[in-house]
């Protein structure tokens, strides 16, 4: 199954949406304001991205946050900044299987979901 991870006004979130249902790839879209996210969740993004990818650190919430947040970043705090605040991370996040793809990028999508 694959699962699209995103907030529905996101313009982003909206590209590979339509994408995706152009392209008949059957999916559930899971909203990060609404139904929040888990560390496990974030834990297994991470094997298969980094964390630095995962991190959008040019949100209007990342601008907002403390400059203490902001420095000395690693995985372990970026994991808890992320369920703090999951709209620090980029967007969207789609898993399927062992695959996980972040932001939109036609050719990895081709690639990874056709």
């Amino acid at each position: 199954m694959t699962t699209v991870y995103g907030i529905k006004n996101c313009d982003t979130v909206k590209k590979a949406l339509k994408w995706l249902d152009k392209n008949k790839v059957t999916y559930q879209f899971h909203d990060l304001r609404k139904d929040g996210i888990t560390k496990n969740d974030l834990q297994g993004w991470l094997k298969n991205v980094d964390w630095e990818v995962l991190l959008n650190k040019r949100s209007t919430t990342w601008r907002q946050l403390a400059d203490t947040d902001k420095t000395s970043l690693d995985a372990n705090k970026a994991i808890t900044l992320m369920l703090a605040n999951p709209t620090l991370i980029k967007r969207p996040v789609i898993t399927k299987g062992k695959t996980t793809l972040v932001g939109f990028n036609d050719s990895d999508y081709k690639k990874a979901l056709n």
